[in-house]
């Protein structure tokens, strides 16, 4: 089927409503559009180079932990929270009271997306993963009584009502069939459907059918990284696309409903390829600047520490690099050493620039490798 011809379903009248039904996608898409295959050549292209830095940085697996922090944020944010990635980085008591639901809620992202990554190294990607993930996404939080690990057996909307929803998915009766058909098109190689585009395809496939009560955004939104870890197209999971759909919300939601209203897939296509294509160039300037920072410290701060106090300070850098946010509590655990020489260790790091205290933390005071982190939240685009 060529891209222009697509059909992308149509609405059924259920009672006193009506849910969209979508069509199958488990068949052969074609796409001519000179634009679609600009981007789809670009994104190709970035993404060979971000697999290329990913495997040079030694550590990348430190660097990774932060990438999976940022997605928590900014996915847990397009669906209401405002968790930000500093507490997210944090322990649970030195977060505000009036804040701890949402920050469980980006805590379970974060485990999710570790869940899930870590059980591809023995099952594929698959309607049983996304359930096990949604269990682990939804467990002990806002919607956990919705269904955990399972796909729904009642009617969902988004919107404040179902008399008054933006969109109704399908029936409940249908969910599985069509999961079902989108599993098959994941593995489907007689298609030839580029994986960028089969991915962008799913996605949207994904928010449309809507397959479980709670948790379809978050969910959805990481199925794209899973795509990409699970047939090899990055070798370690840098890229995560909830940051540009977060700051293109707009867009996005408008861009997926034009799918629906008007069988524009070619505008959600040239939109995901675009946040491909920006998002992987923003993760590559990060290992370059991760670089760069890496080298200024071995170079400028590392000499300061005599013989004695190197060993110590070279631990607590690579710790930083897992952990930007610490205590002097838990630099004297970390190095075992007592709470005065930790106190001093940290102190210079902050004289030295590598550290500053996180301001609004009075007691038990936090302090963070603030240009670490910034890389990690700065816009390149």
């Amino acid at each position: 089927m060529n891209i222009n011809d697509y059909k992308s379903g149509t609405y059924v009248q259920q009672y006193q409503y009506k849910s969209f039904l979508p069509e199958l996608i488990n068949h052969q898409w074609s796409f001519s559009d000179p634009e679609i295959q600009q981007l789809l050549s670009e994104a190709d292209r970035v993404l060979g180079e971000l697999n290329a830095f990913s495997q040079l940085i030694p550590d990348v697996d430190f660097f990774i932990k932060m990438h999976i922090a940022k997605e928590a944020t900014q996915s847990s944010r397009i669906e209401g929270t405002h968790t930000n990635m500093e507490e997210a980085l944090m322990d649970e008591q030195d977060i505000d009271p009036e804040k701890r639901d949402d920050w469980e809620e980006v805590q379970n992202y974060v485990g999710a997306i570790n869940y899930a990554i870590e059980q591809l190294q023995t099952i594929p990607l698959s309607n049983r993963l996304l359930k096990e993930t949604h269990k682990t996404l939804m467990q002990g939080v806002r919607g956990e009584t919705k269904q955990l690990g399972e796909f729904r057996s009642s009617q969902n909307w988004i919107g404040v009502s179902l008399r008054n929803a933006v969109f109704i998915p399908p029936h409940q009766d249908k969910v599985i069939e069509l999961m079902s058909d989108l599993e098959h098109f994941m593995y489907n190689e007689e298609l030839k459907v580029p994986h960028l585009i089969k991915i962008a395809i799913i996605h949207y496939q994904f928010e449309t059918i809507h397959p479980f009560l709670d948790g379809n955004g978050r969910l959805g939104r990481l199925l794209i990284a899973l795509y990409l870890a699970n047939f090899n197209l990055l070798k370690k999971l840098a890229l995560y696309l909830s940051d540009f759909f977060e700051r293109n919300k707009t867009k996005y939601v408008d861009d997926l409903m034009a799918v629906r209203e008007a069988n524009n897939m070619k505008q959600w296509i040239v939109f995901f390829l675009s946040g491909v294509v920006e998002t992987a160039n923003s993760s590559i300037q990060v290992f370059r600047d991760l670089i760069d920072l890496k080298s200024k410290l071995e170079q400028e701060v590392l000499p300061h520490f005599g013989t004695r106090r190197q060993n110590n300070a070279q631990k607590l850098i690579q710790h930083l690099y897992q952990n930007p946010l610490i205590n002097i509590k838990g630099v004297a655990a970390l190095l075992d050493i007592k709470h005065n020489t930790a106190s001093a260790l940290v102190n210079d790091f902050v004289k030295y620039g590598v550290l500053n205290k996180l301001v609004g933390k009075q007691r038990n005071q936090l302090f963070w490798f603030q240009d670490y982190m910034l890389i990690f939240s700065r816009q390149f685009s």
